[in-house]
């Protein structure tokens, strides 16, 4: 049986915390940041967790 191939696009954007839960960066902070309150972009800064519905998809993007 062959090794099972990560995507290498979600491993650039997902990491696991110590718990095992999925870490992501927020989305929206690469452009057009005139026109948002300051205290919308300073949100946008931290990351958050993956949605627990979409924990599936992205563990079996990550090949875990």
């Amino acid at each position: 049986m062959p090794k099972m191939k990560t995507r290498r696009a979600a491993a650039k954007r997902f990491k696991l915390t110590g718990r095992g839960r999925i870490k992501r960066n927020k989305a929206n902070h690469s452009h057009m940041l005139i026109r948002r309150s300051n205290s919308a972009k300073r949100k946008m800064r931290k990351s958050t967790l993956v949605d627990s519905t979409e924990e599936k998809r992205v563990r079996r993007m990550l090949g875990l």
